[in-house]
């Protein structure tokens, strides 16, 4: 065995902590020359036009996606799944064991198969990859070599350069697991920007935890009816203090006639004016009449940015129609309590 068979390891005047963030500075950079090497080869014709294809045929599939795999190749491909259905782009894993015993049935005409194998001849995939051609089903397989036995049996071959893998080794796989995932995601978002998949729907398909906390839309959250502190431009002084210290948002929205808002009144307005005749002091003659307000369809993370960004930040924003008229009020105690913040 010569020494550049051993693995790296530190010498005795060597600090074991900049030994390892050595080592593994290393790893990056062999997997970063990995996915460099990738993108070069998506500019050639080989590797760009079976990535262009696998994409015309995913936007317009009629069925699923269906993701296969066996080893880091199965684990890397339950990644992809994911990252696809999340994003607009239906499909499911199936294990190829599992396949051989029974889940070939979850393959339905109208779906594709995407096989995952580093060498292309992994022994598991053999019943599935039958499965598909006996059915005339597509079949992409993302996969090193191309004279590989899946290969030659798919439709399209994505065949990702064979960079050398990070352990010192040269046998677990590191670098190209790491392609496999980089490129499934490629798939994934290049499918998402074709089908013009928005964060509405990306929020639809993630209700739960924080993503979907911050992808709310300020409609989901604001007041609506008569919890609305408003009133009128000939609102006097009194009532206006009546008005916000019932409805407790700190502000009262002033409507005009033709139900818009037209101005904002706040507590700092009321601190400044407290020596006015409270009967005679009209509500339009201390509104700001160009207030900060927001609209049902915003992000809630959004809402709170704005918020935020003055000097000084506010407390709640008048949620407005495309005419101008108060749909709801959003104070910054609904963001915090739905974990927006």
């Amino acid at each position: 065995m010569t020494q550049s068979d051993h693995p790296v390891s530190a010498t005795p005047d060597t600090d074991p902590a900049e030994a390892d963030i050595a080592a593994a500075c290393r790893v990056l950079a062999r997997e970063t020359d990995g996915l460099m090497q990738m993108a070069a080869a998506l500019r050639m014709p080989a590797l760009g036009q079976a990535f262009t294809r696998t994409i015309a045929a995913f936007s317009t599939l009629a069925g699923r996606v269906v993701v296969t795999g066996i080893g880091k190749s199965g684990q890397i491909g339950r990644k992809i799944q994911s990252t696809l259905a999340s994003t607009g782009t239906p499909s499911v894993f199936v294990h190829p064991s599992e396949a051989s015993h029974g889940d070939l049935g979850m393959l339905q005409p109208g779906d594709a198969v995407l096989a995952l194998s580093n060498s292309g001849e992994t022994p598991e995939l053999a019943d599935i990859v039958a499965h598909a051609r006996r059915f005339g089903l597509l079949l992409v397989a993302i996969t090193t070599r191309p004279a590989s036995t899946l290969a030659r049996a798919a439709d399209i071959p994505l065949i990702v350069p064979d960079a050398p893998e990070a352990c010192p080794m040269g046998l677990a796989p590191t670098t190209s697991s790491t392609m496999q995932l980089a490129l499934g995601d490629a798939l994934a978002v290049v499918l998402l920007e074709r089908r013009g998949f928005s964060a509405t729907e990306f929020g639809i398909f993630h209700p739960g935890g924080r993503l979907g906390t911050r992808l709310r839309r300020v409609g989901d959250l604001m007041h609506r009816g008569g919890v609305m502190p408003l009133g009128t431009p000939d609102t006097s002084l009194r009532q206006v203090i009546m008005e916000m210290t019932r409805k407790a948002f700190g502000c009262m929205g002033v409507v005009g006639a033709d139900g818009r808002l037209a101005g904002l009144i706040t507590d700092g307005d009321l601190r400044r004016v407290l020596d006015r005749d409270l009967d005679r002091t009209r509500a339009a003659d201390i509104m700001n009449p160009t207030p900060l307000t927001t609209g049902p369809d915003v992000l809630a993370a959004e809402a709170l940015r704005l918020m935020n960004a003055r000097v000084r930040p506010i407390t709640s924003l008048f949620v407005l129609d495309g005419d101008g008229v108060p749909l709801g009020i959003l104070h910054v105690h609904d963001l915090l309590r739905a974990g927006v913040a």
